[in-house]
This record gives structure tokens, sequence and C-alpha cells, in this order.
């Protein structure tokens, strides 16, 4: 399956929120979230109808392909330690990821665009690649352009804090920089989701 390039809010309004897909900007009517919930509560829902929503919602917030989240759980799976704490562990880890929780674009998806269009530089290299997998201690900075559309402004990411495994540096007369300090745990991760159920979900696939 191909990434949804779709209406977001759309996706926002059944998958209630997405910090990765919303960022600072607009956000589902709370009151439209509340009639889905509540009519969402008065049917049954089936057990694998709650595996699928926990998987739509990791897939949507960090914008990945089916192929792709597939591949990340059977990495987890080989990976020593619990599959459900390895899991958001790779997809914190993906660039475009970092550099949105850097506060270097507003959504994942402006994220992926910064690094397509070879803006980002990983310990003073081109990165192109929105899944590259930085390692500790990478050094990230932002390529200066001030004539493109897609430069980068250093906001506040979603929930206004930096995670603790990440250090921004924007000292006057350098380039501003992000430090990835270690690996992300479970409490960088800012979506609200049971991670097992997508394991369990790919328990046949993986």
């Amino acid at each position: 399956m191909s990434r949804y390039r779709g209406p977001r809010l759309k996706s926002m309004r059944h998958l209630k929120s997405l910090p990765g897909l919303a960022g600072g900007g607009k956000t589902p009517n709370l009151g439209e979230i509340r009639v889905a919930t509540d009519q969402s509560a008065s049917r049954k829902i089936s057990q694998f109808c709650v595996r699928l929503e926990a998987k739509q919602r990791l897939r949507f917030n960090y914008g990945l392909t089916e192929r792709q989240l597939l591949n990340y759980v059977r990495i987890a799976r080989k990976t020593r330690g619990s599959t459900g704490q390895v899991l958001p562990q790779l997809l914190e880890m993906r660039l475009d990821n970092i550099i949105f929780n850097l506060g270097m674009a507003s959504t994942i998806p402006a994220a992926r665009q910064l690094v397509n269009h070879r803006h980002i530089l990983v310990n003073n290299r081109i990165v192109d690649i929105p899944s590259y997998r930085r390692k500790p201690k990478d050094i990230i900075t932002a390529r200066n352009r001030p004539t493109s559309y897609n430069v980068p402004r250093y906001e506040s990411p979603a929930g206004g804090k930096i995670p603790d495994h990440l250090t921004l540096s924007l000292s006057e007369g350098s380039r501003p920089t992000g430090l990835a300090n270690r690996i992300a745990d479970r409490e960088s991760v800012n979506l609200n989701i049971n991670e097992l159920l997508v394991v369990e979900y790919y328990s046949r696939k993986a």
C-alpha cells in the first residue's frame, strides 16, 4: 500500500490525536471527535478492529507505508528486548521524526520534505533519506537557504518540549545544531498508543 496522500484532517478525526501529522497546525473539532467516540462506544468493536486502529494510528502518525511498518515490526522481533518497546524506539530514531522533535519542522511530513530536498546534514554530510536511522552522538544541522520556501523555522515541536534524548543548540553566528544524546525511550514517544496491539496485529505476517 502506498503512502496516504488524502485529507489529513479526515484521518485525524477518525484516528484521534496524531501529533506527528497535526503538529501545531489544524486539529479536528473536539465536538466531532466526541460524537464519533460516542457512536463507536454504542456498537460492539471486535479485537481485530482495535488492533487495526492501533496499527493505523502508528502508521499515519509516522507517515509510513504498510510495507515499511511491517519491516520495522520484523526488525523489532529480531532485536533483543520486548518487541513492543523496541518498535517505537526504531520509529523515534528515524531522521524525519528527529527533525520534527527538534522543532525544525511543524509536522513529520514537513520534516520529510526537508530531508528529501537535501536541506539536512548529519555529521556534516547531506542525508536525503527520511528513514535514515540516526545514532547516538549524531549531529544534525540544516543548510541555510533563505530563498527556499521550506527553510526550517525552529519552532517548538508538538507538546512544546524537546525530548530528553535530543539537544538543540541555537547559538548566534552559527547554524542551529541538534544532537542525539542517546537512544529514545518509551517516555519520549508523544503518541498515546499500545504498541502491543500493533505487534499482535502483525503476529501472523511478521
